[in-house]
């Protein structure tokens, strides 16, 4: 997306979302034990900038929910392991 381009509301909902996954991910991460944090948040990070020049609707809405589920199992885990 060009700098002053303005976004549509679905765009800008879609945008959101995808925030607040990699916000929730990131606090879920500070969980994880002190030597695994950094190379978690890396691989969030990671994950996140892979899609960021997605524009396809459909696949953008198959990977917010890939990574809702994936932030559930992380927690799930991170409960399981009591961090």
């Amino acid at each position: 997306m060009e700098s002053g381009m303005a976004l549509s509301l679905e765009d800008f909902l879609v945008r959101a979302r995808v925030l607040k996954l990699y916000r929730h991910a990131l606090r879920i991460s500070r969980r994880a034990p002190p030597h695994a944090r950094a190379d978690l948040r890396q691989i969030i990070r990671q994950e996140m900038e892979n899609n960021r020049n997605c524009n396809d609707k459909q696949r953008i809405r198959f990977l917010i929910s890939d990574g809702i589920e994936r932030v559930k199992h992380l927690d799930e885990t991170l409960d399981m392991q009591g961090h």
